[in-house]
């Protein structure tokens, strides 16, 4: 199993989380972006800079993704692709993205795109906080836990 990140929007907190747990059970880890990333010297550790364009980076995660491997993602289309290829997916937050949970959460993506196209609602998500990182170290552990 490899663990792969949707690392463009992916908080710097999350990111230390996922360095420390890859080391501690020498998983494989690969970050991906459209940028250059600062990882730590590790064996077990890379970074995959993809060209700027738009899904790049989600297109190289799924192109390049076994079955069983996780995806740590908040973007929830590509969570959706990830699952379809029998593969896993945790957003930064902690919330395991399901068979059985991945439609409800596109619908409700698209119905809040929706609402700000039409300008009844604004912004995004609030900014990670320190419960947020706990929730999602617990889901790691939890998903490592079940999938060594």
């Amino acid at each position: 199993m490899r663990i792969w990140v949707d690392a463009d929007a992916c908080p710097n907190a999350i990111k230390d989380v996922l360095f420390r747990a890859a080391e501690r059970r020498r998983l494989p880890l690969t970050l991906v972006a459209n940028q250059f990333l600062t990882i730590p010297p590790s064996k077990v550790i890379s970074a995959v800079q993809v060209s700027g364009g738009f899904d790049v980076a989600d297109n190289y995660i799924v192109k390049h993704l076994q079955k069983n491997d996780l995806v740590i993602t908040a973007d929830i289309p590509l969570a959706a692709e990830v699952i379809a290829k029998n593969a896993h997916a945790i957003n930064p937050r902690g919330e395991l993205y399901t068979k059985e949970n991945i439609r409800e959460r596109l619908a409700m993506r698209d119905f809040m795109e929706e609402m700000r196209s039409a300008g009844q609602t604004s912004g995004g998500p609030p900014p990670l906080g320190q419960r947020d990182k706990q929730d999602f170290a617990n889901a790691l552990d939890r998903f490592l836990a079940k999938y060594p």
